[in-house]
């Protein structure tokens, strides 16, 4: 079996307690990640909703990047819509230098328009933010002197006082299970990561290789510098002593997850992403792994051996789970899981 990564995927949901402690509770288990050694911490940005209590991925990645030493960090990923690409450009260069040359940039577009619509963003039109900001991002970082004159983005003589450590900037990533957004990141060199049954992921991956195959030498890549790109699936997973207390712990803690990652949409009267989010439904596509040690190491082991993939990234907290009961299962997944797949 081919050497595998692992790494730790996060919302930083509401959960229960306050913020203060919910912030030191999770420092606490990516050290944790760090120590046992996970490849990378990947944080999701939203906003306006529970779901999401670092909003300011940047800010909260300052911190993990003074308490950890090795693991690599990084959005998953920055809404580039949202952002004035001059700001980010100093804000990634800002903690790519912080961390030591550890950061994983992830990008997109966004999920969900009713983030957007907050900042007064239509989804139907970010493609075209989407593209010209990365484009700015880009010449930022490898340029002296940032001059570009857009539809949404105008800069003029603007000294590039702070580079990124990582040359010429730090490795992309695009989040997808969207096959046409699939053949993008293949074709540019993306790190990528997706959700979904392993039946889709081995499509996906199969799909990003051929791509990836076949444009590899082309000089205008925009993620070229990376020579071997990681394929991630994500996962929830919830490990306890047995199954049965695995499912009953972790029934609850979705429970309360999914009001989280329904509350904005359900607000305003959407329901349209419910059955993406059903426990049912995740637990039989196995996007959803609650169980035993020895459960759990099966599900992934079939995951590693059968989807294609070289990467395997785990949210373990989520919900109502406690503190405790995450990095138990943490401490579970990184004695009885990853000895067994690696």
């Amino acid at each position: 079996m081919a050497k595998i990564a692992f790494g730790m995927f996060d919302w930083i949901d509401r959960g229960t307690g306050s913020l203060q402690s919910l912030y030191a509770e999770r420092l606490d288990l990516i050290a944790a990640a760090d120590k046992a050694g996970f490849w990378g911490y990947h944080l999701a940005e939203h906003h306006a909703t529970p779901l999401g209590m670092a909003p300011s991925p940047a800010v909260f990645l300052s911190a993990v990047a003074q308490r950890t030493t090795r693991i690599r960090l990084g959005p998953m990923a920055f809404l580039l819509p949202l952002y004035d690409p001059l700001r980010l450009i100093e804000e990634v260069c800002m903690l790519d230098h912080l961390s030591g040359g550890r950061i994983e940039l992830g990008i997109s577009r966004g999920v969900s328009p009713h983030e957007l619509a907050c900042f007064g963003v239509d989804a139907a039109g970010t493609r075209a933010i989407f593209d010209e900001a990365l484009t700015v991002f880009r010449a930022g970082m490898t340029q002296q002197v940032l001059s570009h004159e857009g539809e949404f983005f105008q800069y003029h003589d603007v000294p590039m006082a702070i580079q990124s450590l990582q040359k010429p900037y730090p490795p992309l990533w695009y989040p997808t299970h969207n096959p046409d957004s699939v053949e993008y990141a293949a074709r540019h060199g993306y790190h990528f990561a997706s959700l979904g049954p392993i039946g889709l992921l081995k499509e996906l991956t199969a799909l990003y290789r051929k791509i990836w195959t076949a444009h590899r030498n082309e000089a205008d890549r925009i993620n070229g510098h990376i020579s071997d790109p990681k394929l991630a699936a994500m996962r929830q997973i919830f490990i306890a002593d047995t199954d049965e207390e695995a499912m009953r712990v972790g029934r609850a803690a979705y429970d309360a997850w999914f009001k989280s990652i329904t509350w904005l949409w359900h607000r305003r009267g959407d329901h349209a992403v419910d059955q993406l989010f059903d426990w049912d439904a995740g637990l039989a596509a196995e996007t959803i792994l609650v169980g035993s040690p020895e459960k759990i190491r099966e599900q992934i082991t079939r995951l590693v051996a059968e989807s294609g993939i070289n990467y395997v990234i785990s949210a373990f907290a989520w919900g109502s789970l406690t503190h405790a009961q995450s990095r138990r299962s943490l401490d579970l997944f990184t004695r009885e899981v990853m000895p067994a797949v690696v």
